[in-house]
């Protein structure tokens, strides 16, 4: 896991900031995800996905798009170590992502697209991978559809945040956009 985390290790100074290392990673029964408030050179909002051991990240400056098929802009940041999920504080002045972090949103997920029926279940690494992600979020505040897409055809890499439809908020998921 330590090269999982190599770049979020390289950008710290674990001797001047409270961010945990990552040293006690323990996956979760159901993954896990957490978006946090960081008012740091701009407020936004970090989305982050327990998978395969780590929290997948995105900035997204706007926050999860709250109406069906809203889309927010969601910039992909380096992978974080799971206890980074109860992080709340400030980030030193002179630290890499200086400025007060809170936790805004948390809960568990579950991954759509191994839930689609009569089609392939695709697990979330592969779903990382094809840059189309579907997951139900199950929170304090947000329970619904939502998906990450990355964008083609841009230098950077940039994905949407898109909130999906529900016609079933507990089962049964039918995106706004074409797979």
């Amino acid at each position: 896991m330590s090269a999982k985390l190599s770049e979020y290790r390289a950008k710290r100074n674990f001797s001047k900031t409270t961010e945990p290392a990552g040293s006690k990673a323990r996956p979760s029964d159901k993954p896990l995800y957490v978006i946090q408030l960081h008012d740091a050179t701009a407020l936004h909002y970090d989305v982050r996905l327990e998978v395969d051991g780590v929290l997948k990240s995105w900035a997204v400056p706007k926050g999860p798009p709250g109406e069906p098929g809203e889309r927010h802009l969601a910039i992909p940041t380096e992978d974080h170590p799971l206890e980074y999920a109860h992080f709340e504080g400030q980030i030193p002045e002179g630290e890499y992502g200086a400025g007060k972090v809170e936790i805004w949103d948390s809960g568990t997920y579950r991954n759509l697209r191994a839930e689609i029926e009569g089609e392939e279940p695709v697990s979330m690494p592969d779903s990382l991978a094809e840059g189309k992600v579907e997951v139900f979020l199950e929170g304090k505040t947000l329970h619904g559809g939502y998906a990450l897409i990355r964008m083609d055809g841009d230098e950077e890499e940039r994905w949407i945040m898109l909130r999906l439809k529900d016609r079933d908020p507990k089962w049964d998921i039918e995106p706004e956009y074409e797979r």
